[in-house]
């Protein structure tokens, strides 16, 4: 008589490291006022109109005694990225009967998991400060940032 046996296959998930899940956080896809895009359009002799297009809309307007406008961004981002990921290797063997008889089932099981993940907190400040003058066209600017 022969004998027939049957073996389940292994099943294996794998685990991201926590580096791996830093890399995939989105904190550094940004499309923000940035000093690069402050550097790169605002020159002086451009209307405010042209300012509002580049940048959008100043967070304080002041104006003078002597009439110079001063338009001033002061963006200040928190940003708190979570990246966690779970998985194990699990694997079962059975054992069965001879043909056309009863069929006997046992078997052995076994499993392994982990878990990793990655958090990172981080702020941002950018001041952009714009002068113009009784024509309304920039005469000076200045901009300071930080990261923390």
């Amino acid at each position: 008589m022969k004998y027939c046996y049957a073996l389940s296959l292994c099943m294996i998930t794998g685990c991201m490291s926590a580096g791996e899940h830093s890399a995939r956080l989105h904190s550094s896809q940004e499309q923000r006022l940035t000093v690069g895009v402050v550097q790169k359009e605002i020159r002086n002799g451009m209307s405010q109109a042209d300012v509002a297009a580049s940048l959008g809309s100043p967070n304080i307007v002041t104006k003078d005694a002597g009439g110079t406008e001063t338009w001033i961004y002061d963006k200040i981002a928190t940003e708190a990225s979570y990246s966690n990921d779970s998985g194990g290797i699990s694997g079962m063997a059975g054992a069965g009967g001879t043909p056309g008889r009863a069929l006997v089932l046992g078997g052995i099981g076994a499993g392994y998991n982990a878990s990793s993940g990655a958090a990172a907190t981080s702020q941002r400040t950018l001041t952009v400060i714009i002068k113009f003058d009784n024509a309304s066209l920039v005469f000076d600017f200045s901009y300071h940032s930080s990261r923390f």
